[in-house]
């Protein structure tokens, strides 16, 4: 970790527990039945109660969290609105849930606002057709596939939906939120349009799925978008972030702890992608390979489905970067699975 990377709070909340984070603004922490087994909430104090910020998993020991939460320190208080930064389910799950109970209006970015509502009367197989030939063309074994779009899929139908109206928050809106001014800022690659809020007064940086201190988030390609640069997107909001929001900010996270470092730690995740771009040149060297076949290579630990479908994704975001930026070189075979080889060994980002 960068030296200049520090951490106000070492410890997270317990369970049930806000952490003041400034005044007017408490920090809340929910549990998920992953790898990566928590997702930050955050409530600001807003007229008559407060405004919250992400709403967490569908899943009961989510809804028995925000239950003690509600019985404990906020009892007495109410809720006056959900702030959502974005479609993934551990950030919108529980927005039908918190809007039907508490009658709570919901802000979002449309393109996360929309999806979420299409995921929400999607099919039940949500495209598995679709994306059992998109993973076979990039070489996932049939039965792995299979593995991938039973984990994947049932990630995706763990929300309670979201109300049918919303408030429309976009790049460069200014929203109050009590007695604070926060601006808008959107970034892609981890989401569409992903939401951000910067209070410039008060030194406080919402920065969602974005910017997270000890992980990079997860930057994928789908089968909705199979050519999607979305590394070149995310990479193009991380340089913006650079120039737009200072150094000194108090980051707060959807997942990890909240740090002080913002700019150096936008230099990591920039290098980080490098680095993984790197070993993809060098593994497709000596001969091409398929998004599948690249997987060891970078991931060296034993991976479950949930982790495969992310890493596969992660990993076919690079290579589609990398084709863009003429570092690799596609080829289909004659079984139709696509495999890549370096052109060079220059990887630019």
């Amino acid at each position: 970790m960068h030296q200049t990377l520090t951490f106000p709070h070492h410890q997270p909340p317990a369970p049930g527990a806000l952490v003041p984070i400034s005044p007017g603004v408490q920090w809340l922490r929910l549990p998920l039945p992953y790898r990566l087994n928590h997702v930050n909430i955050y409530l600001i104090e807003d007229d008559g109660g407060w405004a919250v910020v992400d709403t967490g998993l569908a899943t009961e020991p989510c809804r028995q969290a925000w239950e003690r939460v509600l019985a404990g320190p906020l009892a007495g208080q109410r809720l006056t609105r959900m702030i959502v930064t974005h479609y993934h389910p551990d950030h919108v799950g529980l927005a039908g849930w918190l809007s039907n109970r508490f009658g709570l209006p919901l802000a979002m970015p449309r393109p996360e606002y929309l999806y979420s509502l299409a995921l929400q009367y999607a099919p039940g197989d949500l495209g598995a057709e679709t994306y059992r030939s998109f993973y076979r063309r990039h070489g996932l074994s049939p039965e792995v596939t299979e593995l991938v779009l039973s984990r994947g899929h049932e990630y995706l139908r763990r929300t309670t939906g979201v109300p049918t109206t919303y408030h429309r928050i976009k790049h460069g809106d200014t929203l109050r939120v009590g007695a604070r001014d926060f601006t808008v800022i959107t970034g892609g690659g981890h989401a569409l349009e992903q939401a951000m809020l910067l209070c410039q007064q008060d030194r406080l940086f919402l920065a969602a799925d974005q910017v997270i201190a000890r992980i990079s988030p997860n930057v994928s390609v789908h089968a909705m978008e199979p050519d999607l640069d979305a590394l070149g997107i995310y990479l193009q909001s991380l340089h913006s972030l650079r120039d737009t929001v200072p150094n000194d900010v108090l980051v707060l996270p959807g997942h990890g702890l909240p740090f002080f470092g913002l700019h150096a730690r936008l230099d990591e995740l920039i290098d980080h992608h490098a680095h993984r771009c790197g070993l993809i040149a060098e593994a497709c060297r000596d001969r091409p390979l398929s998004v599948s076949e690249i997987v060891p290579y970078v991931f060296h630990r034993e991976l479950d489905e949930h982790q495969t479908g992310f890493a596969f994704g992660e990993l076919l975001a690079h290579v589609n970067h990398m084709l863009g930026a003429g570092t690799l070189l596609l080829q289909t075979d004659a079984e139709g699975i696509d495999r890549y080889s370096s052109a060079s060994t220059s990887v630019a980002l």
